[in-house]
């Protein structure tokens, strides 16, 4: 019987690029071991009953994938003669239904639906062979999620415990504009070291997903309590108390004293029937004060704490010559309404942020979807200047946070 609910394994976690140090932190607090970080993940030993676990907690992963076995493959004659070998029987039920994902770069490959559909029927013959009953597949990833990595010659066949990606976390039913990945959203803050306790302040919020990412990350809420329905549920193997135990421990972990003041603000009431909404679906309604007005009259509280700007950047959005306009009027807000706050802005466009007027003391690499993003960081002193020297050490260089051994191999690695 394979019993990989308890056996620990590889397991891959994955994430988008840019974000695998951030990952790692999470990762690291949860109290795994790192064996090996890349540019769009992590490594770590860890049996399906652990991989429950990182489900329900983490907030920037993408996938949490269990490995099964590894093999050479040459072609797709020889990926199915390996994978009817395997045990699937004791892995999915038979009267079940599961998918199939892949990453594929083999030259005898043209197109990764065709070993989709090899990995589907070496599945589905093997378990009709030992049951007599043929189990359903399609494109769908709410039950069994089964996925291929094929490089070459070097294949390796992974049960995908999280099915739907965990780097949505369940509350935007209205997206809005352009919205960012959550999970994007939740390393941004990371990258800011917010104590989730000074004030939050995400002026032009659009969709609220920055203000509610932090009053999510202040109460130490976690994004798994949205979800009831994970890919490893149907598994054969499951034991659905530790995932009720992981709930109720999570659900513990929540913070609800001494919350910090979180305040997003937008011109549009649209934009803040829509933030309102998704903040009452994620539970932190009561924790955001909502402003509609224009991003210069939001109510910056006068102990200090972060302000957060994720303005249009022009590639979809807005017109060059009234951005422009824009980011300079964000910068003069900034040093005149924020003093003593430490300032961020989110773009996709540097010409743009040009004319925000202010130098920027550190910047962070990112990319949301294809696009290469900065966050940039802003000390806005009080009074004189003088404390600026400080700053102009770390000026300059793109960051990954250094809170996590592996930034370092990261960064080599995004280079290439």
């Amino acid at each position: 019987m394979m019993e990989v609910f308890n056996t620990p394994n590889k397991v891959i976690i994955t994430c988008n690029r840019r974000l695998s140090s951030y990952l790692a932190q999470e990762v690291e607090a949860l109290g795994f071991d790192i064996v090996r970080a890349f540019n769009t993940g992590i490594e770590v030993n860890a049996s399906i009953n652990e991989c429950i676990r990182l489900n329900l907690n983490l907030r920037i992963a993408s996938q949490v994938l269990y490995e099964v076995k590894s093999f050479r493959a040459r072609n797709a004659d020889e990926l199915y003669k390996a994978l009817v070998t395997i045990a699937w029987e004791e892995l999915l039920p038979f009267d079940g239904y599961f998918s199939v994902t892949s990453n594929v770069h083999n030259e005898t490959i043209t197109t990764p639906l065709f070993a989709n559909v090899k990995v589907k029927d070496a599945i589905v013959d093997r378990i009709k062979d030992k049951k007599g009953v043929r189990p359903n597949t399609g494109p769908e990833l709410n039950r069994a999620v089964i996925h291929l990595h094929w490089i070459d010659d070097r294949a390796e066949i992974f049960l995908d415990t999280s099915g739907e990606t965990l780097a949505k976390h369940g509350y935007r039913k209205h997206p809005g504009k352009a919205p960012m990945l959550e999970a994007l959203a939740t390393a941004t803050i990371m990258a800011t070291q917010w104590d989730g306790q000074s004030p939050f302040i995400n002026p032009m919020c659009g969709s609220g997903t920055l203000a509610i990412e932090a009053a999510l990350m202040a109460q130490k809420r976690m994004p798994g309590l949205q979800r009831m329905n994970y890919a490893f549920m149907h598994f054969i193997g499951y034991d659905e108390e530790v995932f009720f135990e992981e709930r109720r421990r999570l659900k513990e972990l929540t913070n609800k004293k001494n919350l910090p003041n979180i305040i997003a603000s937008d011109i549009s009431n649209e934009a803040i029937e829509i933030a309102k909404s998704n903040a009452k679906t994620a539970g932190v309604e009561h924790l955001i004060t909502f402003e509609i007005c224009d991003f210069a009259k939001t109510t910056i509280p006068e102990e200090q704490g972060v302000i957060m700007f994720n303005p249009e950047y022009g590639e979809r959005l807005g017109v060059h010559t009234k951005l422009e306009a824009t980011y300079k009027r964000i910068g003069d807000f900034l040093k005149q309404a924020c003093k003593g706050y430490r300032g961020y802005i989110f773009t996709g466009n540097l010409d743009l942020a040009k004319k925000i007027g202010l130098q920027a003391s550190r910047r962070f690499e990112f990319f949301s979807g294809k696009l290469d993003c900065r966050l940039l960081q802003y000390e806005l002193y009080e009074g004189s200047k003088d404390k600026l020297s400080e700053s102009k050490t770390s000026k300059g260089a793109d960051e990954i946070p250094t809170g996590s051994k592996i930034h370092k191999l990261i960064r080599v690695q995004d280079k290439k």
